[in-house]
């Protein structure tokens, strides 16, 4: 069986936080997204904002804060 993956922009957050081409399971759309940056993770939801992107429509999520790594 084949995960459908949705491609995203990522939007706020830190600024140095790579802008690589990223995707996720289509399941995410409704679940925090948490990426590792530095010490902590960035959080970014899914609000169902899309925008077009060379031709093609990707998902955005919007940056809600950050956490730091339990030591």
């Amino acid at each position: 069986m084949s995960v459908t993956q949705v491609e995203v922009v990522l939007s706020g957050g830190p600024v140095d936080l790579s802008s690589a081409h990223r995707s996720v399971p289509e399941s995410a759309l409704g679940q925090i997204l948490k990426i590792r940056h530095g010490a902590g993770y960035e959080h970014f939801v899914h609000e169902g904002e899309y925008q077009t992107v060379n031709g093609a429509e990707v998902a955005v999520f919007r940056w809600t804060g950050r956490t730091k790594i339990a030591e």
